[in-house]
C-alpha cells in the first residue's frame, strides 16, 4: 500500500509539472477555491481535483524546503509542486471557453512594448490637431492650465483602470463594460458604460474614415498640382477608398495581431504632430493674428464657447474605453500580474503623448492665434501656407496622418468585432470561421462608410464628442474604485474619488451643452448625404 501511493502521488506530481502555467494563443486559465476542494483548469487541459485537505496542507507548507527537512517524502513533493502550480495560476479568471474565441482575449502573449503601442496609437491621433482651437477661446493662461489638469486627472483613472483590471481574485475584467457591470450592477453598468463604449469605438472609425478620406484628397491635390489633367476622385470616392484599405487590414484576428499596425500608427502620430507643430511656428505669422480669446456679443454665448473649448481638450484624451482590452491580452499570474507590464507600458506611451499634445497646443496656438481655422492644424497650415512650405513635405505629412488614421481605425473597432463575434459564439458555441470573421469586418467597415457620407459633419464636432464621452475617462473610474475597492468612509481616497467623479459627471453635461450651442452658433449646417 505503501508503495502504491508513492507511485500515486509521484504520478500526480509529474501531471501537475507538466500543465503550461501560461498558455499562449489559448484561453486564460482558471483556478477557484470551492469548499469541496480546489479546482484548477487549463485551456486544452483536463480539470482536476485537489481535496481540499491538500489545499490546507499547501497553504502551511513552508515555501522552501531543505533536503534534510523531508523534501524527500513524495506526498510532500507534490505539495511543494502543488503549490507552485497555484501560485502561478491562481490569480487568473475563471475559464470561459469563448476567451480563447474572441478577437480580444484568444491571444494572451501582450507584453509591456505592445500596450505602449497600443496606448500611443489609441491616445494621439487627429484629435490632437483641435487643441489649438481650444486655446482661441480660452487664450494662453487658462488653456496651458485646463490641459494639464486634464492630462493628469485621466492619467490617474488610467491607473485606476489598470489597477481594477485584477480587483477581484480569481477574476479578470477584459472589457470596460465588464468592469462597469461589476461596480454598478448588471443592468444599470450595461446602460451606463455601452453607449458611450460604443460611441467612441464606431464613432470615432466613421471619424477616421472622413479625416482619413480627407486627407487622401488632399494628398493628391498636392502631389498631382494645379496643372493635373486627371479627373480627380470626388469626396464620397476617396471616403471609400479609405474604407477599403481599412477593411483589407482589418482582417488581421486579434489585438495582439495588430500590435505591428498600432507601432506604425504611434510612429506616424509622434511624426506628424512634431512636423506640424515645426513647421507651423518656423513659418512666418499672419498679419493680423491676435491672442486675445475670441469673444460672443452677449455672456451665455461666450460661456457656452469656453464650455465647448474645454470639451476638445476632454476628447483629446480618449483611449480609456481600450485599456482593460489592451490588459487583457497579456499574461498574467500571482507572481506576475498583467498590471506591471501594463502600467510601464502606458507610463511610456503618456510621456509620449504629452510631449506631442502640449507642443501642439501651444505652438499651433502661437502660430495662428485666433484665427485658428475650426478644422484644426491641418487646415491652417494648408490655408496659411500651402504655397510656402515645400510640397514635398506637406505631401509627407499628410501621408503621415492618413497612416495613422488606417492604424487607429484597427484598435478602435476591434471591440466591435469582440462584440460581433461574442454574438455569434454565444448562439452557435462555436468560434467564428474565418469567413464569418471576414463578413462581420467587412459590414462593420461598410456601415461606417454609410454612416460617414450620412453625416459629414461628425469630424466638426469635436466638443460634443467630448462632452458625451467624457465620463469613460475623468467620471467611471473614480465611481468603480470607490465601489470594488471600498475604501475607507471620509478618508482622503473616498473623497477624491468621489469629488472626481461627481464633476466628471457635471462637466459632461456641461460640455455637451456647449457642443451643441456651438454647433448651432457656427452655423454648421446638417448636410446629410452630402459631403464637402
Amino acid at each position: 500500500m505503501e508503495e502504491r501511493g508513492a507511485t500515486a502521488a509521484l504520478g500526480m506530481e509529474a501531471e501537475l509539472v507538466s500543465i503550461p502555467a501560461t498558455p499562449r494563443g489559448t484561453s486564460t486559465p482558471d483556478t477557484s477555491v470551492t469548499q469541496t476542494g480546489v479546482r484548477t483548469a487549463a485551456a486544452g487541459s483536463k480539470l482536476s481535483w485537489t481535496p481540499t485537505g491538500v489545499a490546507s496542507a499547501m497553504a502551511s507548507t513552508p515555501r522552501l524546503l531543505s533536503p534534510g527537512g523531508g523534501m524527500g517524502t513524495p506526498m510532500k513533493r507534490v505539495m511543494v509542486s502543488l503549490r507552485g502550480y497555484l501560485e502561478e495560476v491562481g490569480h487568473l479568471t475563471r475559464l470561459n471557453p469563448q476567451d480563447a474565441w474572441l478577437p480580444i482575449t484568444e491571444s494572451r502573449n501582450g507584453n509591456a512594448h505592445y500596450a505602449a503601442f497600443h496606448n500611443l496609437n489609441a491616445g494621439i491621433g487627429f484629435q490632437a490637431l483641435v487643441l489649438p482651437v481650444a486655446f482661441a477661446f480660452l487664450g494662453w493662461s487658462w488653456g496651458i492650465i485646463c490641459l494639464i489638469a486634464a492630462y493628469f486627472w485621466q492619467l490617474y483613472t488610467l491607473w485606476i483602470l489598470v489597477r481594477l483590471h485584477e480587483a477581484v481574485p480569481g477574476r479578470r475584467y477584459n472589457r470596460y463594460v465588464e468592469l462597469a457591470q461589476a461596480a454598478f450592477g448588471e443592468r444599470l453598468g450595461l446602460w451606463l458604460a455601452l453607449f458611450p463604449t460604443v460611441y467612441l469605438s464606431a464613432g470615432t472609425a466613421t471619424a477616421l474614415i472622413l479625416i482619413g478620406g480627407e486627407t487622401m484628397k488632399l494628398f493628391f491635390q498636392i502631389v498631382c498640382g494645379p496643372t493635373c489633367s486627371s479627373n480627380p476622385l470626388t469626396t464620397v470616392e476617396w471616403y471609400l477608398v479609405f474604407t477599403s484599405l481599412c477593411i483589407v487590414l482589418s482582417q488581421l484576428p486579434n489585438l495582439n495581431s495588430i500590435a505591428g499596425l498600432s507601432l506604425i500608427g504611434a510612429i506616424t502620430a509622434v511624426t506628424y504632430t512634431t512636423v506640424v507643430w515645426v513647421l507651423s511656428v518656423s513659418q512666418t505669422r499672419p498679419p493680423s493674428i491676435s491672442y486675445e480669446p475670441l469673444r460672443s456679443i452677449s455672456l451665455t454665448a461666450s460661456s457656452f464657447s469656453v464650455l465647448n473649448a474645454l470639451g476638445i481638450i476632454a476628447f483629446a484624451f480618449r483611449g480609456h474605453n481600450l485599456a482593460l482590452e489592451i490588459q487583457a491580452t497579456m499574461p498574467s499570474t500571482f507572481k506576475h500580474p498583467a498590471h506591471v507590464p501594463m502600467w510601464r507600458g502606458a507610463k511610456a506611451a503618456y510621456l509620449l503623448i504629452a510631449m506631442c499634445l502640449f507642443p501642439v497646443a501651444i505652438g499651433g496656438f502661437w502660430a495662428y492665434g485666433n484665427l485658428m481655422p475650426a478644422g484644426g492644424m491641418l487646415n491652417a497650415i494648408y490655408a496659411f501656407h500651402s504655397h510656402d512650405i515645400p510640397r514635398g513635405l506637406l505631401a509627407t505629412t499628410f501621408l503621415l496622418v492618413v497612416f495613422n488614421c488606417l492604424s487607429s481605425f484597427q484598435i478602435y473597432s476591434m471591440p466591435v468585432f469582440d462584440s460581433f463575434e461574442a454574438g455569434y459564439t454565444s448562439r452557435t458555441n462555436r468560434p467564428c470561421s474565418v469567413w464569418v470573421r471576414s463578413g462581420f469586418r467587412i459590414f462593420y467597415g461598410f456601415i461606417s462608410f454609410f454612416i460617414g457620407v450620412a453625416f459629414p459633419f461628425l469630424s466638426s464636432i469635436a466638443g460634443l464628442l467630448g462632452g458625451l464621452t467624457l465620463p469613460v475617462t475623468f467620471a467611471y473610474p473614480c465611481f468603480m474604485w470607490v465601489l470594488i475597492k471600498k475604501p475607507q468612509r471620509f478618508t482622503f481616497n473616498w473623497y477624491l474619488n468621489w469629488i472626481l467623479g461627481f464633476l466628471g459627471i457635471a462637466f459632461s453635461l456641461a460640455f455637451s451643452a456647449g457642443g451643441v450651442w456651438s454647433m448651432v452658433n457656427s452655423g454648421l449646417k446638417l448636410k446629410f448625404f452630402k459631403p464637402s
